[in-house]
């Protein structure tokens, strides 16, 4: 694909991405899209044949640009744990400033509107924090008898409730400080001094 072809694309699926974020899935038309994109239905329609391949569309860019980013974190030498919690805040300053993230998370939310399996990027998620929770138990900051499966999928879960409860009552303004609590509650009963 030509750099100017995939310029459009991008600006389709970025246009897209703050409408979906806006008004959801149902009240999204591709009129307003290609308005928000600055691109004709032609090149829309060159790219994408229909909204719901534009929607899929949106979740793989918001996965990927989440994926870059933690990339980073993954492979510093920080201590495991701490880059779990990086991961979180991370996340959760990409949902306050990046239109694609908030495009994507609010289209995986009514992914049953598109009939969309929207599970890898959950399960990616998951695996990464139980890979870094088994290095923290080596490192001897989280305790032994912890199940790093179950608490991956236990954070996974906290952090969406969070960012999703954090969205409904002030449009994410607070979503870092909510991390944070979110974090403030866990440590004590995942710490290594905090039990075996």
């Amino acid at each position: 694909m030509q750099q100017r072809a995939k310029d459009t694309r991008l600006s389709v699926i970025e246009g897209a991405a703050h409408v979906f974020a806006e008004v959801g899935y149902g009240n999204a038309s591709l009129s307003d899209i290609t308005k928000r994109a600055g691109v004709t239905k032609g090149a829309l329609y060159f790219h994408f044949t229909s909204k719901r391949e534009l929607a899929l569309a949106v979740i793989q860019e918001q996965h990927a640009l989440v994926l870059a980013a933690g990339a980073g974190i993954v492979a510093s030498s920080m201590p495991a744990l701490e880059k779990i919690i990086a991961l979180c805040r991370m996340f959760g300053r990409q949902l306050l400033d990046e239109a694609i993230v908030q495009g994507g998370i609010r289209l995986t939310f009514e992914a049953s509107a598109f009939d969309a399996d929207i599970s890898g990027p959950y399960q990616d998620w998951i695996e990464t924090v139980e890979q870094l929770l088994r290095k923290a138990q080596d490192e001897g900051t989280v305790r032994t008898m912890l199940d790093p499966a179950a608490f991956a999928r236990y954070l996974v879960a906290s952090f969406t409730g969070v960012q999703m409860v954090s969205n409904v009552l002030n449009a994410r303004s607070d979503v870092l400080r909510r991390i944070d609590e979110m974090w403030e509650f866990m440590l004590p009963a995942i710490e290594a001094d905090a039990g075996a």
